[in-house]
């Protein structure tokens, strides 16, 4: 197995940042020939090198503090029914476990419960594949109970999978009636039960989780405060801009997923409007759908966002790369990549030197002004007011201003527009009318124009 030199640039968790080592590992990235020959016809922006993935792969491991002993590509033909890589690897991987006393081997793909069954057979070690592995960061990193309930369901729905066929002396009894019954219930079928019972379980408290959160998102509705969501790549600096946009405090750290439940915060705008920015899961290529569809609710708040902000690391060498694996997800959310509401931010712009930061101006420059992406220093906070520009521009172009006049005695009408828009201005006029200036979406404008007959 060659062994590679890692990036030190890579946003990698250090096994010094977080706390004790859970474990030796090996890190193996399988690499398809086909895969090779199948990216020279796609875009640039759609592929990443092999080195990235086995840097992120690594990043990943380090991530639940494995100390990561040895990493390296395995170049494949094709993928073996029985072990993914050929027999040949298999025996040279079974010599490195040993030599390194490794006990957890982590294949940066997915691997079939046959697969790794046999696998773990041959290297007296557990196995993880990439699904695996990002459930147990999730599992890590989720605090509330929300987040729990939504990682265990992903779990349970990996573990069921896992569940395969070894002993039948796990058989407990005979079933059926006289002498045409066969085997009763295993211990797997048994297993598979619990889970499937535990997996009900859990999806009755995520319903009540998505009302809890719908209601949340009906009573913000009746503040007329717009959503603003962050959404990227793990590790693109989403939460580092949050904090610098709210001077809040939520955990922000070069690390993978150093943030997975969502946090939501009043920001005032410096002309006076006030915006709720919402923090959000980062993504990651080969995002298991399990977790997109047990992190469902979460993500509705992206959903039903005014401005999506999507955040990119532009001083990673695959960002384009990391750019298509969002819109992926996000085209999964049903927000495709031309929608309106999507602001690109090229973040991370203090890394780069003057010459490479000279090309992406040139760049944004000439993308057309509904699409210009910005670019900031979340960490600086360079570029911000920028930013703050474009949200205040985005907002303005989605949401409808209107002038009233009103008596000055309505108090209730006026009481009213507070609660169901965003009040600009209120002067007197000199005949003696109150002249109110509101701003609203389309379907608040409608009733605003309903109630005062505009």
């Amino acid at each position: 197995m060659e062994q590679r030199q890692r990036d030190k640039r890579a946003d990698l968790l250090s096994p010094t940042t977080t706390g004790a080592e859970t474990g030796r590992a090996i890190v193996i990235e399988p690499w398809l020939k086909r895969e090779i020959r199948g990216d020279a016809a796609r875009s640039q922006a759609e592929t990443r090198t092999p080195d990235a993935r086995l840097a992120e792969a690594v990043g990943l491991a380090r991530a639940i503090d494995l100390n990561v002993v040895q990493e390296g590509l395995v170049t494949l033909n094709r993928v073996q029914p029985a072990t993914y890589i050929g027999t040949g690897k298999v025996d040279e991987f079974a010599g490195f476990v040993k030599s390194l006393s490794a006990s957890v081997v982590v294949m940066d793909c997915p691997v079939s419960p046959v697969q790794q069954r046999n696998l773990e057979k041959a290297w007296g070690a557990k196995v993880i594949d990439r699904t695996g592995l990002i459930l147990e960061i999730f599992g890590r990193r989720a605090r509330t109970r929300e987040g729990a309930l939504q990682v265990e369901h992903a779990h349970l729905n990996y573990q069921k999978s896992r569940l395969v066929r070894s002993w039948t002396h796990l058989e407990r009894q005979r079933g059926g009636f006289g002498f045409l019954g066969g085997p009763g219930e295993t211990q797997l079928e048994a297993d598979r039960r619990v889970i499937e019972d535990r997996i009900r379980r859990i999806e009755g408290e995520l319903d009540k989780v998505k009302r809890t959160r719908k209601l949340h998102r009906d009573s913000r509705k009746r503040v007329p405060y717009p959503i603003v969501a962050l959404v990227g790549y793990t590790n693109a600096g989403k939460s580092t801009l949050f904090n610098r946009m709210t001077t809040a405090s939520v955990l922000s750290a070069d690390m993978l997923f150093a943030t997975l439940d969502p946090t939501l915060r009043a920001v005032a705008l410096p002309r006076g409007n006030r915006i709720i920015l919402s923090d959000t899961v980062g993504f990651i290529s080969d995002l298991p759908t399990m977790l997109v569809a047990a992190f469902r609710a979460t993500l509705e708040e992206v959903i039903e966002a005014d401005v999506i902000l999507h955040v990119r690391d532009m001083s990673h060498e695959d960002s384009g790369a990391q750019s298509h694996d969002v819109e992926k997800v996000l085209g999964e959310l049903g927000i495709e990549a031309a929608d309106p509401r999507l602001v690109e931010v090229w973040n991370k712009i203090d890394r780069l030197d003057t010459q490479a930061r000279a090309r992406l101006f040139n760049l944004a420059e000439r993308q057309p002004e509904a699409r210009r992406p910005v670019l900031v220093s979340a960490l600086s906070g360079e570029g911000l007011d920028r930013l703050i520009v474009a949200i205040e521009r985005r907002l303005a172009e989605s949401r409808q201003t209107i002038a009233l006049s009103l008596d000055p005695s309505d108090g209730a009408g006026l009481s009213w527009l507070y609660r169901h828009s965003e009040v600009l201005s209120r002067t007197m006029d000199a005949d003696g009318r109150l002249a109110v200036t509101v701003r609203a979406d389309a379907e608040k404008a409608a009733r605003v124009r309903a109630k005062f007959a505009v």
